[in-house]
């Protein structure tokens, strides 16, 4: 099970989990040029190990776990993957 970066992180964009990240799996990062025209962060659906560390460092509360996600964001799930494999 993955984790998810849901509609709370938009406008947000707080980096907090990134820096946590010990795989690298979130982005955009403020170095990638595509970090000024999204509105939110995606967690990599392949590269996550559902270690944790982001979500309880993300001032917005937008991580959860799949199982955890609320129902009215369930489309958050493909939106993370989307972003990945648009690249």
């Amino acid at each position: 099970m993955t984790y998810v970066i849901a509609e709370p992180c938009i406008g947000v964009k707080d980096t907090a989990c990134v820096e946590v990240c010990p795989v690298d799996c979130i982005h955009p990062t403020k170095n990638d040029p595509d970090f000024e025209e999204r509105e939110m962060l995606y967690i990599d659906p392949n590269e996550c190990i559902d270690c944790g560390a982001c979500e309880p460092v993300c001032p917005p509360q937008a991580i959860f776990t799949e199982a955890d996600l609320p129902e009215q964001w369930k489309d958050y799930i493909q939106k993370n993957a989307d972003y990945f494999t648009s690249k």
